[in-house]
């Protein structure tokens, strides 16, 4: 089994509020994001299931972290934008086998001359 080093956090929420996502995961140790734009699908018996008004027009924030802080991120994802606020956020994390492009990642390469 693979310990994975890295996680990849989606949080989706209400347009305009892809700053909140982000003040959240940095307060948590997370160094930044991607914001994408999308657009919900949900139609009106999932509006009245969950109680909510569903916006169509989305923020999907990918957040690349450490496995060691994925879990305060998550929280404070939670408590700054969640379904009970008004960005209305659901956020997910998935594991991430293979990384590229932080430079804390690679290793000195070794080209084989001397020091």
């Amino acid at each position: 089994m693979t310990d994975f080093k890295h996680e990849v956090i989606f949080c989706i929420v209400n347009e305009g509020f892809s700053e909140v996502v982000m003040d959240a995961a940095k307060r948590a140790g997370a160094g930044g994001g991607t914001v994408l734009r999308a657009r919900g699908t949900a139609n009106a018996s999932a509006e009245k299931f969950f109680g909510i008004s569903i916006t169509p027009q989305k923020e999907i924030v990918m957040i690349l972290v450490p496995s060691s802080i994925r879990d305060d991120v998550l929280h404070n994802l939670y408590s700054s934008c969640g379904l009970d606020s008004p960005g209305h956020g659901i956020a997910f994390a998935l594991p991430v086998d293979a990384v590229i492009g932080l430079r804390e990642q690679l290793p000195p390469k070794d080209n084989g001359e001397a020091k």
